[in-house]
């Protein structure tokens, strides 16, 4: 039986008396998933796991995808490596949902500390459930049946500017061409309402002119990064996080350089947020 500690009003748990390298049975994983639901990110200390044992944790909960921008883990190409270093510090500064410009975005992501800095390199993670429910029921109508466009180019902007980076994404760039998703989605498991917008991937509302639309999408960035829909999390060598990508948006934050910093991260295949 897995004990579970929140760590925060709105979302996330720490994990105890999970061992994350052992054989994964579907018990284990149907506690799991239920603490997922329930809680929408869980933490995970003093864990050794290899790639293939995080890899095996992401099959558990479905098909796993792969990302056009990345390195990954040598003979696993589903453990994407996100390194920041002084020399080549990471671009991501803003609150996200994971690969929201794909047609099936992640149902949930594995993000592994291999190198933590010193001090610094937490991670922010807030409910996008609990921002729904925070709104008005005027706000909420608004919402509620509106689209917003989703873009990779958007939210690689910056690497697709430095001198070729055009030339290195543009496979993925064709591969991934805008696409549709509704501002307000409908959890396929808990049946909940969350905010389906985020300021990486989200260029536009498709109903509204555009200096609406601009208005409107301000508004639910900063009432998502709401102090009390959030969790902060301090990353060691060994942490996982467990979080489901559908009800969660996340940011990391940059304070740590010039130290560096290793993620290894798998994601789960998502169903279409229709």
């Amino acid at each position: 039986m897995l004990e579970a500690k929140p760590v925060a009003g709105a979302l996330g748990a720490e994990i105890r008396g999970a061992n994350l390298s052992s054989v994964l049975t579907q018990e284990f994983i149907s506690e799991l998933r239920e603490l997922l639901n329930r809680y929408e990110v869980l933490f995970f200390r003093d864990q050794a796991v290899a790639a293939g044992d995080q890899r095996a944790l992401g099959l558990a909960f479905g098909p796993l995808q792969s990302h056009p921008a990345y390195a990954t883990v040598e003979g696993f190409p589903e453990v994407t490596i996100l390194k920041s270093t002084s020399a080549m510090p990471t671009k991501i500064e803003m609150w996200h949902s994971d690969m929201t410009f794909l047609a099936h975005p992640p149902m949930a992501t594995v993000l592994q500390c291999v190198t933590a800095p010193p001090t610094g390199g937490d991670t922010l993670w807030a409910s996008a459930t609990a921002a729904y429910e925070g709104l008005s029921q005027p706000m909420q109508s608004l919402l509620d049946g509106l689209s917003a466009v989703h873009d990779f180019s958007y939210g690689f902007k910056e690497s697709l500017a430095e001198e070729g980076g055009r030339e290195r994404l543009a496979a993925a760039v064709e591969a991934n061409p805008p696409i549709t998703h509704p501002v307000i989605r409908v959890h396929p498991e808990t049946g909940k309402k969350v905010i389906f917008v985020n300021s990486l991937f989200t260029t536009h509302i498709r109903e509204l002119p555009a200096k609406e639309s601009a208005s409107i999408l301000s508004f639910l960035y900063e009432h998502m990064a709401t102090p009390e829909y959030t969790v902060r999390f301090n990353w060691e060598p060994g942490c996982i996080a467990l979080w489901d990508n559908r009800s969660t948006q996340h940011r990391p934050i940059n304070d740590y350089f010039p130290a560096t910093r290793c993620m290894h991260r798998v994601t789960v295949d998502g169903d279409k947020p229709y």
